[in-house]
Formats: structure tokens, C-alpha cells, sequence
């Protein structure tokens, strides 16, 4: 099939890892595929195996750039494009203008937010739509925007070899030291773009309930350091220093291979206030770390509470506090929950599963024309 990937995400999170690892699995599969980006996208980066020839930069400002809306139906018709696939709301307007009589349209839902009623003009051209849980197939369902039989459910997938190396304990000392934390013998860590949907705030209040009664465990907030988020982040910064946890907690940008940092962690942490999914969440336990998670909706698909982590309230920093302190009490329970973990990533949340079921989707969008 010949295929277009649309992303104008201006930041990089999990949504944006899965459009990479999307394009690169269909490629290897022998795909032709082609992606359209915003300029200076953080996700081209992430594309180093794609020919350079079929990634194509637009401005993509908003769902009404009609400009770029008519530069991706000229890329559908010279390059002969089956399907166009979309992965953010601003960019369904113009991947639908795009496709016309051309190209099926199929779309992915990353997120729980409502659309609007833009897109229920939009979306009336969708062949399929594909839902990364339940829980967002649920909130489709409910807005009635787009026929229910359209909507495919497909968790995403990982590159699981990329996390099936573990570090050594010298390689897991000098990345503790070149945090800053050479007498750290316990390690807790987030991964999250800096926004204040993804609970950083609490991750910090518990850093501050731990220690206070151990001196022995470090914090890392693992983020983007885009230009929109400097103001919360700055927030962040400021509050690990009010609250005397500068030698605890740091903060790092997104490192370029994020697999040795959940090697080098004792505890993994997700404080979301709401996640569609938890792409992180699945990173974490193909590296067979513990999870403690807020049981948000994507989360509570994700783990199985005492048998892969643990769930606590959301925004409720002291339960997350007591449930992380007790983990980094008993390396027996987490060698247990992080052995599960990897397990359950590698029988669910595998790349080649995600692939295999999006190319089904786009065969019945193709049928369906």
C-alpha cells in the first residue's frame, strides 16, 4: 500500500513516538510510505530510516490552512497515495480536504478530549477511525460524531528489543552520577511532556514525603523542554526549590534513547490526571520496572493492579507517596511486579500486534471504497 502519515505535533510525547514507530514497522513491512510534518517537528528526528525523498515538511497551522490542505491532495495524487491517516484533530480537516475521491481516510484518536463540531463535518468522510483504548472508543461512541461499526480499537504498540536490555550495575552507577545522584542507591523516575495534565506537581510532593524519611533514593522528571512548556516547567523548578529538593529531584530533557533510562530505575511513576492511553506506562514495563501509576482510564487498561504495579487516586500525592515507599521497601515485590510487567507488555503491546492490526484496518477502509 502506498500511505500517508499526517503529524503536525509541534512537541514530542507518546503520541509521536507511536507515528514513528508506525511508519518505520508499515516501511519494513514494504510499505510505501510518506509523512507530512510541521517544520522543525521534533518527530523527524525519530524517522532516520525513512527515505528522505517521502517526508514532505507544510505549515499545517490549524484545521483551516487551506494552503496546506492543498499540498497534501497534490502529494495523494503524484504519489498515488491508498491511504491518508491522520493522528491530531487539527489535522483531520485537512487530511479529509486531501484525500477527496483520491484516497480512503482513516484517522487516530490519541486522546479522551471531545471533538467538535468541526469534525463532525469532517469526520462524515472517515472511513475508519482507529481508538488507542477502550476508554477513548467509549468517549467516540458517546459524541455520535462518527458511525460506531467505523471505529477500530487498537491499543499501541512498542519496538519491545529496544527495552530488552538490561543495564549492568557500573552502566546503572555512571547514569545515576551523571544525574548527579552518585549516592543514590534507589532511583525513581516519570516520563512526560511538561504539562500539568501529567501530575508532575504530585510526583514532587510524594519526592518530598520519601524524603523526608530516606536519603538514600533519587527523583528524575524525564520532559520536553519546548518553547510552550518553559512556563510550567519553570513552575516545576521553582517548587523543587522551595521545597529544599534540589539535590533530590532533577529534571532532564528527553534523552535520545529513553530505553536505559527505565533500565536505571528501581520504581517507575505515572501521576497523570488523565491518559487516553500510557505509552510510557508500556515502555516501562517492557523494561520490567515496578510501575505506580494513577488509575487513570488508559492506566486501568493498562496494569493489572497488584499482579503488573499499583494504582492510587488521582492527584492524591500521599498515596502515591506510601505506594512508592513501599516498593522501594522490598526489592522482592518489585523484581515480582517488574518480571510481570514484561510479560504482559510482550503478550499485549508488542509493535508487530499494533502493525498487523492497522494494516487490517486500512484493507477494510480500502474495501469499504
Amino acid at each position: 500500500m502506498r500511505i500517508l502519515q499526517v503529524c503536525s505535533a509541534r512537541t514530542l510525547g507518546g503520541g509521536e513516538r507511536h507515528v514513528a514507530d508506525l511508519a518505520h514497522a508499515l516501511t519494513a513491512r514494504g510499505h510505501q510510505v510518506y509523512i507530512a510534518l510541521a517544520p522543525n517537528s521534533p518527530l523527524r528526528a525519530l524517522l532516520a530510516n525513512l527515505p528522505e525523498q517521502n517526508i514532505t515538511t507544510l505549515r499545517m497551522r490549524n484545521a483551516l490552512d487551506v494552503p496546506s490542505a492543498l499540498k497534501l491532495a497534490r502529494i495523494v495524487r503524484e504519489q498515488k497515495i491508498e491511504i491518508v491517516h491522520a493522528h491530531l484533530a487539527r489535522d483531520y480537516p485537512l487530511a479529509s480536504l486531501a484525500v477527496r475521491r483520491y484516497a480512503q481516510f482513516v484517522v487516530t484518536r490519541h486522546v479522551l478530549f471531545p471533538l467538535n463540531r468541526l469534525h463532525s463535518l469532517t469526520l462524515s468522510r472517515v472511513a475508519r477511525v482507529i481508538a488507542v483504548s477502550e476508554a477513548v472508543a467509549r468517549q467516540l461512541r458517546a459524541q455520535r460524531i462518527v458511525d460506531e461499526r467505523k471505529i477500530k480499537v487498537i491499543p499501541n504498540g512498542i519496538d519491545l528489543k529496544r527495552f530488552e536490555h538490561p543495564l549492568s550495575d557500573a552502566a546503572r552507577k555512571a547514569l545515576r552520577a551523571k544525574l548527579g545522584f552518585e549516592h543514590a542507591h534507589l532511583l525513581v523516575g516519570t516520563v512526560g511532556s511538561m504539562l500539568p495534565l501529567k501530575g508532575h506537581e504530585e510526583f514532587v510532593r510524594a519526592a518530598q514525603l520519601i524524603a523526608a524519611q530516606r536519603v538514600d533514593v533519587g527523583f528524575v522528571i524525564i520532559g520536553g523542554d519546548e518553547a510552550r512548556n518553559l512556563e510550567y516547567r519553570a513552575k516545576i523548578e521553582r517548587m523543587i526549590a522551595e521545597l529544599n529538593l534540589a539535590n533530590r529531584v532533577r529534571i532532564i530533557n528527553w534523552p535520545e534513547e529513553l530505553a536505559q533510562f527505565y533500565a536505571a530505575l528501581d520504581v517507575y511513576v505515572s501521576a497523570s490526571h488523565t491518559e487516553a492511553f500510557g505509552l510510557s506506562i508500556v515502555e516501562a514495563m517492557a523494561s520490567a520496572r515496578p510501575i505506580v501509576a494513577t488509575a487513570t482510564e488508559g492506566a486501568q487498561e493498562i496494569i493489572s493492579a497488584g499482579k503488573t504495579g499499583q494504582l492510587v487516586p488521582i492527584s492524591d500525592a500521599e498515596k502515591l507517596a506510601v505506594a512508592i515507599a513501599a516498593l522501594l521497601e522490598s526489592e522482592a515485590q518489585r523484581n515480582d511486579l517488574g518480571t510481570h510487567a514484561r510479560e504482559e507488555a510482550h503478550h499485549r503491546f508488542g509493535l508487530e500486534r499494533m502493525t498487523e492490526a492497522t494494516e487490517r484496518v486500512y484493507l477494510d477502509a480500502l474495501e469499504a471504497k
